[in-house]
């Protein structure tokens, strides 16, 4: 789906001075917002801002000073995964 979005001209030309591609940084911040409410999974996130990796994405959000909660289950989970590959 494309999404037009109307911006006065002087602020998109302003916008474009600060450096980067406007559109992209405009998909970044509807897409992060969407996921910090909850409207969006990290997947769909993923999905959304074309990365191929989860480690790509984990280092757009950091990058952005988002963290996900980190529980003790998800230590666990990840040790089984680490004990199963003999590691």
């Amino acid at each position: 789906m494309n999404l037009t979005v109307e911006i006065p001209d002087d602020v998109a030309n302003h916008l474009n001075d600060q450096g980067g591609d406007l559109a992209r940084r405009a998909l970044e911040a509807f897409a992060l917002e969407e996921f910090k409410s909850g409207r969006i999974t990290k997947a769909e996130l993923r999905r959304t801002l074309g990365y191929s990796t989860r480690y790509e994405l984990d280092g757009f959000l950091k990058a952005r000073g988002v963290f996900e909660e980190y529980t003790i289950d998800d230590l666990r989970r990840e040790l089984r995964d680490l004990e199963s590959l003999g590691l």
